[in-house]
């Protein structure tokens, strides 16, 4: 079964369902002045307050439950607050419920999302804690929006989640191969020395050591009456060692998720391809394992790119930025309307803005505005940082154009978004998004391990420019 409805009763279901009431501080305290004293009597036995996920099951006279208080906190049901309903499916006790007054389509519509969300497990290896309690789905929404939206970041965290033994470059294309497939579109590959033949010189280079050969995926599918282009890049690091500047075992324990890129790319590539928006699609995601081995690419050492730049290789531990390097200079080639880059790139940025919120980099102001709105009425929050020229100074090698790995440390997500610009100098809109990829803690509608972030955010920049 689709993972994304196990936890949803079907339309047009028979079922008795019961009923969720969301309620605010406010809210809370006037139904205790007005409620049903049996009822009211229990939610103060039971002590419950309605802070952000709190839940109470009131009783019904036969012993079941009658229906469901759920505390929102203060804030409104759009947006972040709305996926707040990832904590309900597995929490309540199995059965069928349905979520009432919500006034706003779009917050049902992100109640039902936060709802099946929250209610993903990862259950390759085991099998699942439980069942999750099933969610009728609110009326008067668009459904199939919801559904796009929850297949993709399934999508995303499945690829994200499986360890590298059977998410190597090999199978990482395999994905792309089967989402492509869904939605008829041309999938092709450049593999091992032939990236040398094509001149993909940095995608070989810091893939050549690991047991898979090195590759470039290529989707390409074209919407009804496309009227623009643009072309989607992901890195696609299946694992990363560090390379010869070994990561130490803390850091690389969960390097599966080094691909996470590559993983939400393709979670957007299939919201876009499902909605048939009129857009010439391109996903470009360069696949690769950053291993140790005697041809193990070096500090040191210098390779020229696919653009024509000579790049000095500082540290073979930044090497997600030199795969990216070529695949987008591919992409800048066609001189689409747009190309977007996911990347698990820094550690800077996760120190910046932490695990959650991936900042985003582009020249492009209002496209920025465009992001920020978007990022926030999906509930996927995201923030600009400055692609600032200052900083250039620091990718400047003394024996090559331009190195990977600055010296000093500071300022390390903007220096790395200044080294993929030098790869994208034609004239359209780019924006690159330097993700985390992972949960380090389950919260609400976010269980532990990986995340695809960003996706939703700019699916809906996608989707409103189309409009």
């Amino acid at each position: 079964m689709d993972s994304a409805l196990a936890c949803l009763e079907p339309a047009g279901s028979d079922a008795d369902a019961i009923p969720i009431w969301p309620i605010t501080g406010e809210a809370f305290s006037a139904w205790l002045e007005t409620g049903p004293d049996a009822d009211t009597k229990w939610a103060l036995a039971n002590g419950f307050a309605p802070s952000r996920g709190a839940i109470l099951c009131l009783p019904a006279a036969d012993g079941g439950i009658k229906s469901v208080l759920f505390g929102v906190g203060d804030g409104s049901f759009d947006g972040i607050e709305a996926r707040a309903f990832g904590v309900l499916p597995l929490h309540l006790p199995e059965g069928v419920y349905r979520v009432e007054g919500l006034e706003e389509s779009s917050a049902r519509e992100q109640a039902m999302l936060g709802w099946i969300l929250g209610a993903y497990q990862y259950t390759r290896y085991r099998d699942s804690r439980r069942r999750p309690a099933r969610l009728l789905p609110p009326s008067d929404i668009d459904e199939a929006r919801v559904m796009r939206l929850a297949r993709g970041m399934t999508l995303a965290r499945d690829l994200i989640n499986t360890p590298t033994e059977e998410m190597g470059p090999d199978d990482l294309e395999a994905a792309i191969r089967k989402a492509g497939d869904a939605h008829g579109a041309e999938v092709s590959a450049i593999r091992g020395d032939d990236l040398l033949a094509q001149n993909y010189p940095l995608i070989h280079w810091v893939g050549r050591a690991g047991s898979q050969a090195p590759r470039l995926v290529d989707l390409r599918w074209t919407g009804p009456d496309a009227k623009q282009t643009i072309t989607l890049v992901g890195k696609g690091v299946c694992f990363d060692t560090g390379g010869l500047d070994i990561k130490p075992s803390a850091a690389m324990l969960i390097m599966k998720k080094d691909m996470g890129g590559a993983a939400c790319i393709l979670a957007l590539a299939t919201m876009i391809m499902d909605a048939k928006l009129p857009i010439k699609l391109r996903v470009l995601i360069p696949a690769v394992e950053n291993s140790i081995a005697s041809n193990s690419f070096r500090p040191g050492d210098v390779m020229k790119s696919r653009q024509g730049l000579t790049v000095e290789n500082r540290n073979t531990d930044a090497e997600g930025r030199l795969v990216l390097a070529d695949a987008l200079a591919e992409a800048a080639s066609e001189n689409p309307d747009l190309i977007v880059d996911m990347a698990t790139l820094t550690g800077a940025a996760r120190v910046a803005l932490g695990a959650d919120i991936p900042p985003f980099f582009t020249d492009d102001d209002a496209l920025a505005a465009a992001i920020q709105v978007a990022g926030e009425d999906m509930g996927d929050p995201v923030w600009r940082l400055p692609l600032f020229d200052g900083y250039e100074r620091d990718i400047a090698s003394s024996i090559a154009d331009i190195t990977n790995a600055p010296a000093g440390g500071m300022a390390g997500s903007i220096t790395a978004a200044l080294f993929l610009r030098r790869f994208v100098t034609n004239s359209f809109a780019w924006v690159h998004m330097d993700i985390y990829g992972w949960c380090q803690r389950a919260r609400p509608g976010r269980p532990e391990g990986g995340e695809c972030h960003a996706a939703m955010a700019m699916y809906k920049v996608i989707e409103d420019r189309c409009a």
